[in-house]
C-alpha cells in the first residue's frame, strides 16, 4: 500500500521567481531526448483507437446526408436489412450529433439531425459483422429528403452578418479614432486579404470503439481532452458523468479537430447499447472532411497608419468569418493583432456570415493561423511604402507594454528573434527590389514575418507515485497527440526526483485519471508538466522528511537521495511507497501581464518565370517560448508548424460547391497538404528565455507558434521574387501567372 497522498496546489496569482528545475541534479530537463513512446510507435505496439478489438465486436459505418439543407423524411432500413452480414441500422434523430463539440463540457447545442444543417451531416450508422459489409450497406441505404433553402455561397451572403459572442477575445474592439489616424498619418495602407476554409487533415481519422458493462460506457476514442470529452458524451447520451470513460492513450494528430467528441462517438455508443456488444466506428477520410470541423474562411481588411518614422499610430483588422446559423464560435483572426504591434488608435472586429457548411471550429493556432497571413503581408507592404526594411519596420514597432491593456508582457523576445534570424538567414543579402534576382527560369526572393501566439493555462491535475522499488509512476488524463508530452512529463519528473526518464512509467489519456485540460491551444505540456512538477515538489518534501533534512537541502540523482551528510536509495526511503497529487489553475497572472510566445520566420522561394510555379527553397524560424523542456520535441513542433505554413501559403483550400455546400475536395488526394517534395530543409533556433509568470516550469506554449506568420513569410518572398502580390490565399500558380513580368 502506498502512503497517504498529499495534494500540492498552486493558483497562478503570483510570479514564480524560482524553479526547482534550475537546481535539479539529474540534468535531463531541456535535453533533446528521444521520444519516450517512440519504441512503441515504430514497433506497432502503440495502440490507436481503431486498433482495439474485443470479442463479439461489430463494425459500424456512418451515413451522411446527400444534400445540404432540408429535412430527413425517412430512412429505408428494410432495403439493406437482409444484406449479408448486416446486423442493424441505428438512427436516433434526437441524440446523434449534428457536428462535433469544441472542448466544452456540454454537447446539447449540436444534437439533433433530422433537420439538415450541412451536406454530409451524419444521420445513421449501419452495423455489420464486418467493416466491408457495413460499408456496402451504408452506400446502398436509401434516404428520403424534403428539400430546403440553404445558404452556401459566402460571397452572396457576406453583407448579412451578426456579431458573435466573445470567444477568448471580444468580437469587436475599438480604441481611439482609427479613421482620424488614417487621415493624419504620414503613411497608410488599406488592403483586403482572403483565406479559404482549411481542414486539419490529421493522419489518424476520427474513430471510436464503444462498449458497455452494465450501465457504464467505456469508449476508446481519438480525442484530445478525455476529461471534458467524457462529460460531453455523458451529456449527449443523457447519463451521469461518472458513467462514461474515454481512453485515448495515443492520438495520431488532432490540430483542434479532436478537441470535442465527433459524430462517430455518440453513434457507436448508442449502437453498442442497443446491440449489447462492442461497436467499432471509424470515419472514412471523406467523412472526416465532411462532418468534423473546418477552419473558417476569412475576408480581412487591414488598415495601418504610421508616422514619418514608420511607427504605427493606428491599426485596423476587420474580419468576416463564417459558421453554421446557431453556433457561437468564430475564427478570431485578429487575436494576435491585439498585442503584437503598437498604435493608440485601434479597431479589431469579427463579423459572422451564417452558412450551411460544416462546423467552423478550432484548427491549429485558431486566429493567428489565418489572421497573421493578412497582418504580416500588410506589414511587408507598409515597409515597402515607407521605404524601410521589413525587419527594421518591426524593430521600430516593438511596444513596451500591451498596447490595449497597458500591462507589461511577461516576456517578449521578438527583437532578439528578429536579430538572430536575420543573421542566421543572411537577410542582409536580400535585394529589396522585386524581381532583381534570377537563376535561369527561376525568379528568387526572400520574405519574412513575425510570429506570435497567446500563452494559455488550463486547470490540471496529476498524480505521481514512487513505489517500493523506487520507480516513479505518473497518472494524468492529459493526452499526447504527437507533441511529445510523454517525453516532457518523464523529464520533469526525472529532473525533480533524480531518476532516468526512461525508467518512469507515464500513464496518460484516460478520463478516469486525474483531470486534465488536455492537449490543445498550446497549453498541454506546460499545464500537465506543472501539475507533475507540483506533485514531485511534494514528494521531495516527503523524501526530505524521511531523510531528516530540510526540503531545500535534499539532492536527488540516479535514484539516490542525499543531504545532511546522509544518502539512501529511494526504494529504502519510501517503504511501501509514497504518492502526491499536483494541481495548477489560472490566477491573477492571467490579467496582470500579457503572456505570449514570439518568433520570426524567414523564407526564400523560387518562382518559375514561365509557369508561375512556386518552390520554397529554404526556411528558417527563430522562436522564444520560455524554457524549452525537450529541445528535440520542441523543434519538431516548430518544423510541423512551418510545414503547415507552407500549405496555407501555397496549396491548402477546401472547395465548397456553392449550389449545395458539398465539399468538392474531400480527401488527401484533392486537398493538397504539403508533401516531402514541397518542404525544403527547415532550420529552427530558440532564444533562451524563462517566464516566471506562466507556471513553475517557466515554459510557454510552442505547438502553434510555428504556424503563426509562416505562410505570410512565403507570400512576402513570392512578391520579392517576382513582384506579384497575391491577396487571396493560397498562392496557386493561376493567381501568379497572369501578373508575371514578360520573359
Amino acid at each position: 500500500m502506498f502512503g497517504s497522498g498529499h495534494t500540492n496546489s498552486l493558483r497562478m496569482d503570483k510570479p514564480q521567481p524560482t524553479s526547482l528545475l534550475d537546481i535539479g541534479a539529474q540534468n535531463v530537463i531541456g535535453k533533446p531526448l528521444n521520444r519516450y513512446e517512440g519504441p512503441l510507435k515504430v514497433s506497432g505496439r502503440a495502440f490507436y483507437s481503431a486498433e482495439y478489438s474485443f470479442p463479439g465486436m461489430a463494425y459500424g459505418v456512418l451515413v451522411g446526408t446527400r444534400q445540404g439543407a432540408g429535412r430527413v423524411v425517412s430512412i429505408d432500413v428494410d432495403a439493406v436489412a437482409s444484406l449479408p452480414g448486416v446486423l442493424d441500422v441505428v438512427t436516433d434523430f434526437k441524440t446523434f450529433l449534428r457536428n462535433p463539440g469544441q472542448g466544452g463540457e456540454t454537447q446539447a447545442p449540436t444534437q439533433g439531425v433530422e433537420e439538415i444543417a450541412y451536406f454530409g451531416q451524419v444521420i445513421a450508422i449501419v452495423l455489420a459483422t464486418s467493416y466491408e459489409a457495413a460499408r456496402d450497406a451504408a452506400i446502398r441505404l436509401p434516404v428520403h429528403y424534403e428539400d430546403g433553402e440553404g445558404r452556401f455561397d459566402f460571397a452572396a451572403h457576406k453583407h448579412e452578418t451578426d456579431v458573435p459572442p466573445e470567444n477568448n477575445t471580444p468580437a469587436h474592439f475599438s480604441q481611439g479614432n482609427l479613421e482620424q489616424a488614417m487621415t493624419q498619418a504620414a503613411f497608410t495602407l488599406d488592403e483586403t486579404f482572403t483565406t479559404p476554409s482549411q481542414n486539419s487533415a490529421a493522419m489518424e481519422p476520427h474513430a471510436s470503439v464503444a462498449m458497455w458493462e452494465d450501465d457504464k460506457l467505456t469508449l476508446y476514442g481519438s480525442y484530445q481532452i478525455p476529461t471534458k470529452d467524457a462529460m460531453q458524451l455523458a451529456d449527449a447520451l443523457g447519463v451521469a458523468k461518472d458513467k462514461v470513460r474515454i481512453i485515448s492513450h495515443f492520438v495520431g494528430g488532432g490540430f483542434g479537430s479532436k478537441l470535442g467528441i465527433s459524430p462517430e462517438s455518440a453513434a457507436a455508443a448508442i449502437a453498442a447499447r442497443r446491440l449489447g456488444r462492442p461497436i467499432k466506428a471509424v470515419m472514412l477520410r471523406q467523412q472526416v472532411f465532411d462532418a468534423t470541423v473546418r477552419r473558417s474562411n476569412t475576408e480581412q481588411r487591414i488598415r495601418l497608419a504610421a508616422d514619418a518614422n514608420g511607427r504605427l499610430i493606428g491599426i485596423g483588422h476587420e474580419s468576416l468569418v463564417s459558421n453554421l446559423p446557431d453556433e457561437d464560435y468564430f475564427e478570431p483572426a485578429g487575436i494576435g493583432t491585439h498585442f503584437l504591434y503598437p498604435g493608440e488608435h485601434r479597431t479589431i472586429t469579427h463579423d459572422q456570415v451564417r452558412l450551411n457548411l460544416l462546423l467552423s471550429g478550432s484548427m491549429r493556432a485558431p486566429g493567428e493561423g489565418s489572421g497573421m497571413l493578412a497582418l504580416e503581408a500588410a506589414m511587408d507592404m507598409l515597409a515597402e511604402r515607407i521605404g524601410i526594411d521589413p525587419v527594421e519596420l518591426r524593430r521600430r514597432n516593438e511596444p513596451l507594454v500591451d498596447p490595449e491593456k497597458n500591462v507589461p508582457f511577461s516576456t517578449r523576445s521578438l527583437r532578439q528573434c528578429l536579430d538572430l534570424g536575420a543573421e542566421r538567414f543572411g537577410w542582409d543579402t536580400r535585394n529589396p527590389r522585386p524581381g532583381a534576382r534570377r537563376e535561369g527560369e527561376w525568379l528568387v526572393g526572400m520574405g519574412m514575418a513575425a510570429a506570435a501566439r497567446s500563452n494559455l493555462l488550463q486547470s490540471e491535475e496529476a498524480k505521481v507515485r514512487i513505489d517500493a522499488g523506487g520507480r516513479a509512476i505518473i497518472e494524468t488524463a492529459m493526452t499526447d497527440i504527437g507533441t511529445g508530452t510523454y517525453s516532457v512529463l518523464s523529464q520533469v519528473a526525472g529532473e525533480l526526483l533524480g531518476l532516468d526518464p526512461a525508467s518512469i512509467d507515464v500513464r496518460m489519456g484516460d478520463s478516469d485519471m486525474p483531470a486534465s485540460g488536455g492537449s490543445g491551444g498550446s497549453w498541454g505540456a506546460c499545464g500537465s508538466g506543472s501539475a507533475v512538477y507540483l506533485a514531485c515538489e511534494e514528494l521531495r518534501r516527503q523524501l526530505a522528511k524521511k531523510l531528516g533534512v530540510a526540503p531545500e537541502a535534499i539532492s536527488l540523482r540516479d535514484g539516490v537521495a542525499s543531504g545532511g551528510g546522509r544518502s539512501a536509495p529511494l526504494a529504502e526511503l519510501v517503504g511501501d511507497g509514497i504518492e502526491a497529487i499536483g494541481t495548477i489553475s489560472p490566477g491573477k497572472q492571467k490579467d496582470a501581464v500579457t503572456q505570449a510566445s514570439f518568433g520570426v520566420h524567414f523564407a526564400e522561394v523560387g518562382v518559375n518565370a514561365v509557369t508561375g510555379e512556386v518552390r520554397v527553397r529554404r526556411m528558417l524560424g527563430v522562436f522564444a517560448a520560455g524554457r524549452i523542456l525537450n529541445e528535440k520535441t520542441a523543434r519538431s513542433q516548430c518544423l510541423g508548424g512551418m510545414t503547415f505554413g507552407i500549405g496555407a501559403a501555397l496549396t491548402e483550400e477546401l472547395v465548397h460547391d456553392s449550389r449545395n455546400g458539398k465539399l468538392v475536395n474531400r480527401d488527401l488526394a484533392e486537398y493538397h497538404v504539403p508533401v516531402n517534395a514541397d518542404v525544403p530543409q527547415l532550420e529552427v533556433f530558440f532564444v533562451p528565455e524563462r517566464d516566471q509568470h506562466s507556471n513553475p516550469l517557466h515554459a510557454k506554449g510552442l505547438g502553434e507558434l510555428g504556424i503563426s506568420g509562416a505562410g505570410a513569410a512565403i507570400a512576402n518572398a513570392v512578391y520579392n521574387a517576382c513582384g506579384v502580390r497575391v491577396r487571396d490565399y493560397p498562392l496557386t500558380l493561376d493567381k501568379i501567372l497572369p501578373e508575371l513580368p514578360e520573359i
